[in-house]
């Protein structure tokens, strides 16, 4: 994949994860500091423990002061035009289900990249898609997406093994990227939308 694609996936993924903290954090009425800050921790959390796990070091956010300004931004933007938004939570969900694509398929590649082998690059995914929220949901004291019984974690390893699916059938990167972005959303919407779970193990 070239580096402008994965510049455009950051950028988006940076967005929807704004968009996606800066809901959370008004659901639970924080004030304006305290929306940026759970907006940062919800675009950036995943990619800097990815790269702290690499060795990628400073992690991306601190190397390109662009996307802190992003956020930003976005996160003002999505502020002041809340009260065009009625749905907070489905407004929410589909942000934070669009961030998840985008992010795990740029873990994947961040792995690749640094030239691991296709299950890390699966579990970079994972963790650049989901930790992000986990840490969101942990500010805002509820229980972080990924323990709970809907799949969430579960879609970023399907798609993650979907994008080595298709690069084995020789799909272009660019298309096998979309796809995997594609299929990570609309998993996720399909699941909530039918109440689709794992199974629960207890004692």
């Amino acid at each position: 994949m070239q580096i402008d694609t994965m510049e455009t996936i950051e950028t988006l993924g940076t967005i929807a994860f704004a968009i996606s903290g800066t809901f959370a954090a008004m659901q639970r009425r924080l004030d304006p500091f305290g929306v940026l800050i759970i907006a940062f921790v919800t675009s950036i959390g995943g990619g800097t423990v990815r790269d702290l796990l690499i060795g990628d070091t400073p992690v991306a956010w601190m190397r390109d002061v662009n996307y802190c300004l992003l956020i930003l931004v976005t996160s003002v933007l999505t502020i002041f035009f809340k009260t065009h938004i009625k749905k907070f939570k489905v407004t929410l969900f589909l942000f934070d289900s669009l961030g998840l694509g985008l992010f795990t398929m740029l873990g994947i590649q961040k792995g690749i990249m640094f030239g691991l082998s296709p299950g890390i690059c699966v579990a970079l995914g994972t963790i650049t898609g989901c930790f992000g929220g986990v840490i969101r949901d942990t500010l805002l004291n509820t229980i972080p997406l990924i323990f709970h019984k809907e799949i969430y974690a579960t879609a970023c390893i399907l798609g993650g093994m979907l994008f080595y699916a298709l690069k084995y059938f020789n799909f272009k990167d660019d298309v096998a990227t979309i796809a995997v972005i594609a299929f990570i959303f609309l998993l996720r919407v399909v699941v909530v939308r039918f109440k689709l779970a794992l199974p629960k193990f207890g004692y």
